[in-house]
């Protein structure tokens, strides 16, 4: 990936985490450096999307560190945000909206973001035609297209993606993988999960949390 691309930007230290009287992971360390493209795999329920939603500050159960560029998190939270795009198992659109409303409402609360490429987004994600269509009105594949258009309008250094390959087709995924390569190929850092045999070869480091944790 070039020199330069290596300088680590999230940094995990023993991270513990329990739910329901269960430990899912303990002493979990690991980094995400510039150009890095991290899958994490495990079994149901061994806490990928839980590990996630904490990375992406959306939970606080958990006992650990965190550091972004080298500083703790909670030191620079308001700098982390304006860098992360995180995307979960919720399409998080405003079902009274539409399509191209959600995402201008979007690039309005993300300064920098590119509003002039809302509709080629929506394209990219095959929703050409759907623009002006209440989201309610669409399918929950359909709203998931929404949220996932942001990665296309996104300058955010860190992507956390939670199953975004879910209800796309495969020429979908294909762009799909391109735009993370691209990413990452540009800099920036992505850590998700998916049931998808991504097609990135050698480019995916794989952190699997039943072998790291030790369950």
């Amino acid at each position: 990936m070039g020199k330069g691309l290596s300088k680590t930007l999230f940094q995990v230290e023993n991270l513990f985490c329990e739910r329901d009287e269960r430990i899912l992971f303990e002493d979990l360390s690991f980094n995400i450096s510039s150009g890095e493209i991290v899958q994490v795999e495990g079994q149901n329920g061994s806490g990928k999307t839980t590990l996630l939603r904490i990375l992406s500050g959306l939970s606080n159960n958990f006992e650990g560190d965190l550091y972004w560029q080298g500083e703790p998190l909670a030191d620079v939270r308001d700098d982390y945000k304006r860098q992360l795009l995180y995307f979960g198992h919720h399409p998080g659109v405003k079902a009274i909206l539409s399509p191209e409303e959600n995402l201008r409402w979007y690039v309005a609360m993300h300064p920098g973001m590119r509003a002039n490429s809302i509709a080629d987004a929506l394209d990219k994600v095959g929703l050409s035609g759907f623009e002006d269509v209440p989201c309610h009105t669409l399918s929950a594949g359909q709203n998931r297209r929404v949220s996932l258009a942001r990665l296309y309008l996104s300058n955010a250094r860190l992507w956390i993606l939670d199953e975004p390959f879910t209800a796309i087709d495969k020429k979908g995924v294909a762009e799909k993988e391109q735009l993370i390569l691209d990413h990452a190929n540009k800099g920036g850092s992505v850590i998700l999960t998916t049931h998808h045999e991504l097609a990135m070869g050698d480019k995916v480091r794989r952190l699997n949390l039943d072998e790291m944790a030790g369950t």
